[in-house]
């Protein structure tokens, strides 16, 4: 069974101490809770290890926003999937739409970027999406089924079974604009509809997709109930113990 799941992506935002008593905040408030979702922190690398330390790792696990595209070696200011893995962390977010838009990274780069995230144990989250030119040329279903298909459909059926995937419409990231509910599972059923023609029913109906589009405590629960919503990767709400614990309840 496919799990639920709340990742916040802090983006490059908070001091390390600032981050640290962020990471705490969240901690405590979800210490004795029961609640319907995984909880996950995607933080910038310089956190990694010190919130890792310092938090239930059982209870909240901890991300990475990005991982290099090589293994080791002369690549001055990149931090390597193995480096990732030694802070304690056990995710990783890879093909964000804004490191595609501003960082000009690829399919092959982010095919390498899973490989290495694989073999060093985490568990990448995978982002697609399309920009509003897509949406309103019609052509976001092949632009997401693209993405999908060449940097993922390499993989072994084993290892594709490791990987959440997250939608986010461009176009809706702090634009103040969402997808409606109906579409996000539009989306979602779609890029499930890929996977199982590539992989098979069990393992397309055991993959997470979360929606990564301006997710927030108003609209989380609508879009939650879509039966293919299996959760949020959350940008700015993440960055508020009083915003983030909303949608984690949304569950």
């Amino acid at each position: 069974m496919r799990k639920n799941i709340v990742a916040g992506n802090w983006k490059m935002n908070k001091t390390l101490q600032e981050g640290l008593a962020l990471a705490k905040e969240l901690d405590a408030a979800l210490k004795g809770r029961t609640v319907n979702c995984d909880v996950i922190i995607g933080t910038p690398f310089i956190h990694l290890a010190s919130i890792a330390a310092a938090i239930d790792t059982t209870r909240i696990g901890v991300a990475a926003e990005n991982c290099a595209d090589k293994e080791s070696g002369a690549y001055t200011g990149e931090v390597s999937a193995t480096m990732v893995a030694s802070t304690g962390a056990r995710y990783v977010i890879i093909g964000h739409s804004e490191r595609r838009a501003y960082y000009h990274e690829t399919s092959p780069i982010l095919m390498e970027k899973v490989k290495l995230a694989l073999a060093n144990g985490l568990t990448p989250i995978f982002c697609v999406g399309e920009v509003l030119a897509e949406r309103e040329a019609g052509t976001h279903f092949e632009v997401v089924a693209r993405q999908v298909e060449e940097a993922l459909f390499g993989l072994k059926k084993e290892d594709f079974g490791k990987i959440v995937l997250a939608y986010e419409p461009v176009w809706a990231i702090g634009t103040g604009r969402t997808a409606t509910a109906d579409q996000a599972q539009e989306m979602h059923a779609h890029i499930r509809q890929i996977v199982a023609a590539r992989y098979g029913e069990e393992v397309a109906a055991d993959c997470s997709i979360l929606y990564g589009g301006s997710c927030n405590g108003e609209n989380a629960k609508e879009l939650f109930s879509r039966p293919d919503v299996d959760g949020g990767l959350i940008g700015g709400a993440s960055l508020s113990v009083e915003k983030f614990m909303p949608i984690i309840e949304a569950f």
